[in-house]
């Protein structure tokens, strides 16, 4: 089979970034070793563990909420219940819907996963600014342009380097399933 648009999902997964802040640290394999290591370590802290994104980016954060709480044993929250996210969309704009709830919800030494492919929601960067005023971490996962905002504010940042929601989309779901499988190996959960 010579499919081109898997040929090109494989390329760009072998050419995803990781970025210790603003500069590029490692390669793929020790890239997703340091992403597992920073999930157990909020594992073992029991710190909180907050996904958020935007349409496709969504479907993601809502995926690996439940992923991470119910096979890697993690403390996740979910924050698009629909109460909340129109009460806060109506009284203070979507752009705020994400950093309201940070606000109430994070602490310090908590994490965010932030998901966007452009990395230039106004929602996705407001609520990374609302972590760091709470002092959580955040970790990153963007695409399309190599400076977007996202990539700019994180401890850690995994860049797609491309431009189809497709395929950044598909990096990001399966670098963090890879991720919770990686951790349910370590604490001999796997089935």
């Amino acid at each position: 089979m010579n499919n081109l648009y898997i040929r090109e999902l494989i390329e760009k997964l072998e050419h995803t970034e990781f970025w210790d802040g603003t500069e590029k640290q490692c390669g793929y394999d020790e890239g997703i070793e340091g992403l597992t290591e920073v999930f157990a370590v909020h594992k073992m802290r029991q710190t909180s563990v907050f996904f958020i994104g935007n349409g496709g980016s969504c479907a993601i954060a809502s995926h690996m909420t439940a992923d991470f709480m119910k096979n890697g044993g993690m403390n996740t929250c979910c924050l698009y219940d629909q109460s909340v996210l129109t009460c806060l969309g109506n009284d203070y704009g979507y752009e705020h819907v994400f950093a309201e709830q940070i606000r109430y919800l994070a602490k310090e030494g908590d994490l965010l996963v932030a998901i966007s492919s452009s990395g230039n929601s106004p929602n996705i960067v407001r609520a990374i600014g609302a972590a760091r005023e709470k002092r959580a971490a955040v970790l990153t996962f963007t695409g399309f342009l190599p400076d977007n905002r996202a990539k700019q504010m994180g401890d850690i940042n995994v860049y797609v380097p491309s431009s189809k929601y497709g395929i950044v989309e598909s990096i990001h779901n399966l670098i963090l399933q890879q991720i919770v499988d990686a951790l349910m190996e370590k604490d001999g959960t796997e089935t």
